[in-house]
């Protein structure tokens, strides 16, 4: 609707973004949760922003992403315990990413690199004293699972930012 270029629609999307995903990391960090609000409000981004500031048709064909991948995270709940906020955070997040095979290998790839980053950053920071001394009662610290609300968020927000700088 506002004709604007794919990076500065992906501009746009990240600036809406970033509050919400930092809310989502300090709730997965703290509490092991992602609230529903976040996921909800994740979803109303796409809805209203997306329909702005991407071709419609676009934006339509997008929706189809988060029931799939909402299908798959279910699948992957039941069968490898994976935990439901995340399920519903990477449905919600499903729409900000293009089909176009590059795109689906870059998500891939940001992905992988951000689970290494996510992990041996949160490992890390929980070996230090000073951290945990500052952070006491975040259950991440002393979980058997580990926040993958982390990675989701640097996936969403890495691809976000890639774009925002193509050309």
């Amino acid at each position: 609707m506002l004709d604007l270029s794919p990076p500065e629609a992906a501009s746009v999307l990240l600036k809406f973004c970033i509050p919400i995903c930092a809310w989502v990391i300090y709730t997965d960090l703290k509490y092991m949760k992602i609230r529903n609000l976040a996921v909800i409000s994740l979803i109303a981004v796409f809805a209203v922003v997306g329909l702005f500031v991407l071709p419609l048709e676009v934006w339509a064909w997008r929706w189809v992403n988060l029931p799939v991948v909402l299908g798959i995270g279910l699948l992957l709940n039941m069968a490898a315990g994976v935990g439901m906020g995340d399920v519903k955070f990477a449905a919600a997040a499903a729409p900000f990413f293009s089909t176009n095979p590059n795109h689906i290998w870059l998500m891939i790839l940001l992905l992988q690199a951000c689970l290494i980053a996510a992990f041996i950053t949160h490992r890390g920071a929980r070996a230090i004293p000073a951290v945990r001394a500052a952070t006491p009662d975040w259950v991440s610290w002393g979980h058997h699972k580990f926040p993958f609300g982390l990675v989701l968020v640097g996936t969403l927000i890495g691809y976000l930012g890639m774009l925002s700088r193509a050309t």
